[in-house]
């Protein structure tokens, strides 16, 4: 019982107190969850919003792909150098790829696993351990809401078929355990050449049957003559005039780099003549180096190829998301961060290539 003297609040009291405690907590967390918001970065991807879960599987329509409500798109991808190699294995990481997605414009991951070059797939590399880093990037990309390319690298090995068991068994492998993704991309041989496009043909037919025996409908992109280039010579369209017929949903390679001069004056011809003839074509990998990776960044060639694969909505991929001390590398040598990289942490090629992409990201707004 309390007299006027009691010092024990009134139950009155006591519910203002609880109010005033909760709303001061309230407030705080508030306040906490601004500050948060205010600090992230402008052009972060709500899962709601990812390019995979606005635009679906796609499938090629003519020369392009198209998304699953049948509009046009384009794929703006970052290419990894060699996964089995640490400037490449590295970057197959979540959040370097939800830096290049939410900083960048990307939308999509090509995953590069040389077959002979540096204890390749096919030539002492450890096999169980690449299948588990090309998980984990497809991974990655899938949890993201990205497109995802699976490169079977061929470069060294020239012809495809030198290594076609090893691919059969590996796109089975890929193919069995994707085919009910609807973000997944298999590139069934990279740069074939020193052999002809009957050769690379009658493999790529054989992998293609391996792959569509489990996954129906992915994108399956096929490796063209000289290192993907439409053909044998810088003046040949072979391709073009004797494509792979019997399945859907086949791109062809077309490789440049923007600092050679016969690719920047050969290649567009071919480029232009393979689309009056119907093929669809993808540019898996350029970059604005010497095809080598090294020598100087051509930026008013790239700026002229950008201009044509704008112009047709073809899809492309840069080489290479990597700090590895070329050219060509995104990244600058030595730089340690492995995502949420500044300005300084890129290369004069990265600086480059980041400005674009988000460029044509706005440009294209929803459709991107």
């Amino acid at each position: 019982m309390g007299g006027k003297n009691d010092r024990r609040p009134s139950a009155r009291r006591r519910r203002c107190a609880r109010i005033r405690r909760r709303l001061g907590s309230f407030l705080l967390a508030f306040c906490m969850i601004f500050t948060m918001l205010e600090a992230a970065p402008a052009t972060t991807v709500s899962a709601a919003s990812t390019p995979v879960s606005k635009h679906g599987q796609l499938s090629v329509d003519g020369v392009n792909f198209v998304d699953s409500s049948g509009n046009a798109f384009q794929l703006r991808g970052i290419s990894t150098h060699g996964i089995n190699w640490d400037v490449g294995s590295t970057y197959v990481s979540k959040k370097a790829f939800k830096t290049l997605r939410d900083g960048w414009g990307v939308n999509a991951i090509r995953l590069s696993m040389y077959t002979e070059n540096c204890n390749g797939y096919c030539s002492g590399g450890d096999q169980s351990e690449l299948k588990a880093l090309v998980s984990k990037g497809v991974k990655y990309a899938t949890d993201l809401g990205m497109y995802v390319i699976i490169d079977w690298h061929i470069l060294s090995d020239g012809n495809p078929n030198e290594h076609i068991t090893e691919a059969k068994a590996f796109f089975t492998t890929m193919a069995k355990k994707y085919k009910n993704y609807n973000n997944v991309i298999y590139e069934i041989c990279n740069e074939p050449n020193g052999c002809s496009w009957k050769s690379i043909k009658s493999y790529a037919k054989k992998i293609i049957k391996a792959i569509r025996k489990y996954d129906k409908d992915a994108v399956i992109i096929v490796g063209t003559p000289s290192w993907s280039q439409l053909g044998a010579s810088l003046t040949s369209n072979e391709v073009a005039d004797d494509p792979i017929t019997g399945y859907d949903n086949i791109m062809y390679s077309l490789h440049f780099y923007a600092s050679e001069d016969a690719h920047s004056e050969y290649l567009p011809d071919k480029l232009n003549y393979a689309l009056e003839k119907g093929l669809p074509v993808i540019v898996s990998e350029f970059g604005l180096s010497e095809a080598d990776g090294n020598g100087e960044i051509d930026k008013t060639s790239a700026n002229q190829w950008f201009k044509l694969l704008n112009k047709y909505n073809i899809s492309y991929f840069c080489w290479s998301l990597s700090n590895k001390d070329e050219s060509s590398s995104l990244l600058k040598a030595g730089t340690a961060k492995t995502s949420s990289w500044k300005s300084s942490d890129l290369s004069t090629a990265g600086k480059y290539i980041k400005k674009k992409y988000l460029a044509r990201q706005e440009k294209l707004g929803a459709a991107a």
